[in-house]
């Protein structure tokens, strides 16, 4: 059974880049695309006068809207097999729902409403916190600089062994034909660089080979049978968040993982995440840690 890229749209100018996306990417991997646009129109019905027999303007709204976009889909990807549906239900459950059954759910990073002119939506932010697939956030305004074809930048954390992110990481670059740009981030401790002076350069160069060591040591037992992908080692000395942010410049994808938090509201968001949700210069997808529920 092949899942579907399923794509939220809201009409906003966030949201058709996000359409055009996962129209290319659902092309681009032979999956079916599955539009959605999630309203509570239905919630409201019960206000209204029961002999009153003309559809809601919110349904017709909703209606028109997810049409326009399957429309516009088509024109970009003849070739997609593709359907349109409006859910009663606000974004955030109907997308969380809709991640079940979904090789990726992607969005725009802003949607319509008092929210826009915010750097990350709300929705987005919420999805990428509670999705049991990647989340793909497309970022607004585009990027600046055209990125590389088939260059892809995963941050490299502290497990012992590859992630989910970095497997999800390693597929994208290798369906590109592309390469892998791993990244490893390290800082050393002001308090031991400060030791003496005259040793200061000892603790800062342990700790860059402990971050190379562990680099090496995760990609060592990535499984790259099948991959042609070329796999570049980055080793950089600051906080994590911008070590990626700086890599992601020219790429066409940054994955970064995130984590089940042990309770019952999702995935952890720490701040790396949050970081690259706001300012990378490039799609971001979130990946779930945990296998699908």
């Amino acid at each position: 059974m092949q899942l579907p890229v399923v794509v939220g749209v809201d009409g906003s100018e966030g949201s058709l880049r996000a359409l055009d996306w996962a129209a290319t990417e659902a092309a681009r991997l032979g999956l079916p695309l599955r539009v959605i646009h999630a309203s509570l129109w239905e919630h409201y019905e019960g206000l209204r006068p029961t002999f009153d027999t003309e559809r809601p303007a919110e349904q017709i709204l909703a209606e028109h809207l997810v049409a326009s976009a399957q429309e516009r889909a088509q024109r970009l990807h003849s070739d997609v097999s593709m359907v349109a549906d409006v859910q009663p239900e606000d974004p955030v459950t109907a997308l969380v729902h809709e991640s079940h059954e979904a090789t990726l759910v992607v969005l725009g990073s802003r949607g319509r409403g008092r929210i826009a002119g915010m750097l990350l939506g709300s929705v987005s932010l919420a999805l990428a916190g509670r999705s049991h697939c990647p989340v793909v956030v497309i970022p607004m305004p585009p990027p600046s600089t055209q990125p590389k074809p088939g260059r892809i930048v995963v941050g490299i954390g502290d497990a012992a062994g590859p992630s989910a992110a970095a497997r999800f990481a390693l597929e994208q670059a290798t369906s590109r034909h592309g390469e892998l740009i791993a990244v490893r981030a390290w800082r050393c401790p002001a308090h031991e660089s400060m030791d003496h002076p005259l040793l200061s350069g000892t603790p800062a160069s342990a700790h860059r080979q402990e971050a190379e060591d562990h680099l090496e040591n995760v990609l060592a037992v990535l499984d790259r049978s099948g991959s042609d992908a070329v796999i570049e080692r980055s080793v950089v000395q600051g906080p994590a968040h911008q070590a990626l942010i700086e890599a992601a410049t020219g790429a066409e994808l940054l994955v970064v993982g995130a984590r089940r938090d042990g309770g019952r509201h999702g995935l952890h968001l720490g701040p790396v995440n949050h970081a690259v949700l706001h300012y990378a210069p490039c799609p971001v997808a979130v990946v779930p840690h945990t296998p699908r529920a």
